[in-house]
């Protein structure tokens, strides 16, 4: 990676972030108090305050560009529920912010006179990833609070106007494909790429044959589980599950409503559409996934098991980086299969795993140590990316997570054979 590449990316990445805010009127950049969101206004100063952070005060050791900026935007000391309380910078100050700390970090990044060392350039492309990580939390709170769609596929390629192109593939994909298990090396290995301290490092664990469906489930399937009273089934459900469904008072999807004709719709960004049949369940928790896979008496893979059926990807380009506006059909995108014929283990939509979220062996935190450790209980694993995902950021060892209530993300699953 050099200075230059990371530079081109650095700026993509900034023009996406504006593209994701600079529609929003001044009262949605504030936005209501949710406890799954954060205003976008401090979200956005929050990029900068982490890109200033890595790049020109620990590595410049340059004075902050606003002597507020710890007391405003440190995720780590500025607690959630009280963002809405602070007095913070003007939208204008603030796109400011933005733009002076992105300028300065691309300046050193391609300074003839002084070229980038390997930790430069480390701590760029974790800046890089945290807005890209932060790109996404900005699109699922469009989604959450009802906006208009971001135009974000402003350099999509004209094959996104088409679903039917050759070789795009549309339409179901039933049945699993057969995994044949044993000795498997779980994380990844040690190279020059960026990797996150939860990914650290590669272990060796054994995996027991196991059978896999060869796609996400749909929300044609979703849909019959709630028609067949699935959310209303007790034996379906976790006891942890049950008290959530009860406090939620969930029947269905969260953003779905039925018409008085009995049909489905759900809600994409501020628009009421028709349920698509082969397209992925999406906005389902690891709850809903965990009792739709007790009804169908199947399960959720662990992720190792994900993992290792999505071994062998080819370089096929799938549905990520806002390539298209939405999720796509479950069987689009054949020349990204794994190796073992799994579609689209990477993009489209996250899917949960059976794995709770944890430290493999030997886990030391890296210098943003505050990006795993502190969330290693009560978290569910999720692995593949969606739709919204920036290509750069995935691997197929790339970890997410989050709490098994969450329904705002980007979420579907995909089952396995008891």
């Amino acid at each position: 990676m050099t200075g230059e590449t990371l530079v081109t990316m650095l700026r993509s990445a900034r023009a996406l972030t504006r593209l994701l805010v600079d529609d929003l009127t001044d009262e949605q950049m504030r936005a209501p108090r949710l406890a799954i969101l954060n205003p976008p206004l401090w979200e956005i100063g929050h990029v900068a305050w982490f890109q200033e952070r890595w790049n020109l005060r620990h590595q410049a050791q340059r004075r902050p560009l606003r002597a507020d900026a710890d007391a405003l935007f440190d995720s780590a000391a500025v607690a959630h529920d009280t963002r809405w309380d602070l007095l913070l910078p003007s939208r204008g100050d603030v796109l400011d912010y933005l733009a002076r700390v992105v300028d300065q970090t691309c300046e050193r990044l391609v300074d003839p006179k002084r070229p980038p060392t390997e930790a430069d350039l480390y701590f760029a492309q974790l800046a890089l990833f945290h807005e890209d990580m932060h790109g996404e939390a900005l699109a699922y709170t469009r989604q959450t609070l009802a906006l208009p769609a971001p135009q974000a596929r402003r350099d999509a390629p004209a094959e996104a106007a088409s679903r039917t192109a050759p070789g795009f593939g549309s339409g179901p994909l039933p049945g699993d494909v057969d995994i044949p298990g044993g000795p498997f090396m779980l994380g990844a290995v040690p190279t020059k790429s960026f990797v996150f301290d939860n990914e650290k490092w590669a272990h060796p664990v054994t995996v027991k044959p196991f059978r896999i469906a060869r796609a996400a489930v749909t929300q044609a399937e979703f849909a019959e589980f709630v028609e067949a009273g699935g959310y209303r089934r007790r034996e379906l459900w976790s006891d942890d599950g049950w008290k959530w469904r009860d406090s939620a008072h969930a029947d269905h999807p969260v953003y779905w409503k039925r018409e008085p004709s009995g049909r489905w719709l759900r809600r994409y960004f501020d628009r009421w559409i028709e349920l698509a049949d082969h397209l992925p369940a999406i906005h389902v928790n690891w709850f809903e996934a965990d009792a739709f896979c007790r009804w169908r008496g199947r399960r959720l893979a662990t992720e190792a098991e994900w993992e290792l059926a999505a071994s062998g990807s080819p370089s096929g380009r799938g549905n990520l980086g806002w390539r298209f506006d939405d999720t796509q059909d479950v069987a689009a995108f054949p020349d990204g299969d794994s190796a073992f014929g799994c579609r689209q283990m990477l993009g489209n939509v996250w899917e949960w795993t059976a794995s709770d979220f944890g430290p493999y062996p030997g886990f030391v935190a890296d210098p943003y140590a505050e990006y795993s450790a502190p969330w290693f209980t009560g978290h569910k694993v999720l692995r593949g990316g969606c739709f919204v995902t920036q290509p750069r950021l995935l691997r197929n060892t790339w970890r997410n997570f989050y709490t098994p209530d969450r329904r705002d993300v980007w979420a579907g699953f995909r089952s396995c054979a008891r």
